[in-house]
């Protein structure tokens, strides 16, 4: 098993006002099945009105993250599945509720985590 990000950058959520009850509503079935079937690990949103800090090695720190790197931003998803083709067809759910495009990753296995 491995676990799969399913994300969106919150650019790629373009849904008109009166659709966003209607998204929600959906989006969270998905994950309502996801956690009944056993394979959500966690999910959430970025806190776009909270400032990133940069954290440095020596425990100084600065607002803002890299200054060369996108924004973060969005929603996510974290399911752990039994593979790539299982992966798809939840971020294919995850697409259809959220009505936006989903980016599918996989983290690499770190036996020490």
């Amino acid at each position: 098993m491995a676990k799969y990000l399913i994300s969106f950058p919150s650019a790629a959520m373009v849904v008109p006002d009166d659709e966003l009850e209607a998204v929600g509503h959906d989006a969270h079935a998905v994950i309502d099945e996801a956690k009944a079937a056993g394979v959500y690990v966690f999910g959430g949103g970025i806190d776009e009105a909270v400032s990133p800090v940069l954290v440095s090695a020596d425990g100084t720190f600065a607002a803002g993250g890299y200054s060369w790197a996108p924004p973060l931003n969005g929603g996510f998803t974290v399911l752990e599945l039994h593979s790539r083709e299982e992966a798809i067809v939840w971020a294919a759910r995850m697409s259809k509720a959220c009505r936006c495009d989903q980016e599918l990753r996989v983290f690499g296995f770190d036996p020490q985590s």
